[in-house]
């Protein structure tokens, strides 16, 4: 079953995508429980990344999180410059429950205040994002184990200690959890000693990654609708849409976003700023009998291809499920995956999924 197949299915039965097990407790006795004694080196300071070192602060285990670029947050980013709410440039919806804020949080003495609305089939945060969110209640734990700046080149597992090998010299640790775009895997950016098991490799190399880009437009009156979505056919190439941004949020602006994954974006990430507003244009005149073009204000983009430490947009949605199972699955007890890409196979590529990844692979830690 296919991720498309099974969030269809849970449509239909009137049933939200289930969250999976319960985030580990940070209380007390289940610190002690934790029988993982050592430091663990996390590589990616992405959701999946800033989610297990949230959940290793939690339970009192050494940690430190190496970030290749100068920013946290990977592909949650966003713009605060462009409207009076923040620009999703990357993650936008919630494709689950609201409960998952308070899982994520793992402390009940915590009140979560997130606003979303409803954008079916998923909700949309409202004057908020999902970086934002991290931004206030996880990365605060973790900001001072985080170094930036800090490219991994190789990872040595041959031993008792992983070696960690970056541009600014070794790191040891007795664990690792890996947690960067898997098309920096799968590009070989990291080479890894000895050789990963061959099903990891065929997991890694048989895996469609979509390119991703992103675009919003400001006009000066709404004359779109609130959604336009092209037919792709295949399916498999990937989705196109143009939305309307401002779908419940505190402002008076007309922002239309454009969101395209796989095959179609490469009718984009390609142009340069000015051929791509006026492509951009040209095709929503095409739409809108002619209205884009003179009621035009501005607009910002996002090429995720061009982002040199993810390269990328995500994983296809129609990934089987048992690659990406096995895209999740430790190796040697030493090196283990959190992300997106790096699931149990029941969903993918969602933040909620980055988070839940993350506390699989703390739970692994004990294993």
């Amino acid at each position: 079953m296919t991720r498309k197949e099974f969030i269809k299915i849970c449509g239909i039965l009137g049933v939200a995508i289930p969250i999976q097990l319960p985030l580990i407790s940070c209380s007390d006795d289940d610190k002690i429980q934790q029988s993982f004694k050592g430091k663990v080196l996390i590589i990616g300071a992405g959701a999946g990344g800033l989610s297990a070192g949230y959940l290793l602060q939690q339970q009192g285990i050494e940690y430190e999180i190496l970030e290749a670029s100068a920013i946290h947050g990977g592909r949650m980013k966003i713009n605060t410059d462009f409207a009076d709410f923040p620009i999703p440039l990357g993650a936008e919806w919630l494709e689950t429950d609201t409960t998952i804020f308070s899982e994520i949080v793992n402390n009940a003495s915590v009140q979560v205040n997130i606003e979303t609305v409803a954008d079916d089939p998923d909700r949309k945060f409202v004057n908020s994002s999902w970086y934002s969110f991290f931004e206030e209640y996880i990365v605060p734990s973790v900001a001072n184990h985080i170094s930036y700046n800090t490219i991994v080149q190789s990872i040595d597992y041959s031993n008792d200690q992983v070696v960690v090998t970056t541009q600014n010299g070794e790191h040891l640790a007795d664990r690792v959890i890996v947690s960067v775009p898997l098309k920096i895997l799968q590009d070989g950016d990291i080479n890894f000693t000895p050789s990963l098991p061959q099903s990891k490799i065929d997991a890694i190399n048989g895996t469609t990654i979509w390119e991703g880009f992103k675009a919003f437009f400001e006009f000066s009156t709404k004359f779109y609708n609130d959604e336009h979505e092209f037919p792709i056919t295949p399916a498999t190439d990937g989705e196109k849409i143009y939305y309307n941004a401002t779908l419940g949020q505190n402002t008076a602006k007309h922002i239309l976003g454009l969101f395209v994954v796989g095959k179609p974006a490469l009718d984009y990430i390609s142009l340069s700023d000015n051929d791509l507003k006026d492509f951009i244009l040209n095709e929503l005149d095409g739409i809108y009998s002619n209205q884009a073009t003179p009621n035009y204000v501005k607009h910002i983009s996002q090429n995720w291809n061009n982002e040199p430490f993810i390269k990328s947009g995500y994983m296809t949605d129609n990934a089987d499920w048992k690659t990406v199972r096995e895209l999740g699955t430790p190796v040697a007890n030493k090196i283990h995956f959190a992300g997106g890409a790096y699931t149990d196979g029941e969903d993918w590529v969602s933040v909620h999924t980055a988070a839940q990844s993350a506390k699989k692979a703390v739970e692994e830690l004990s294993n």
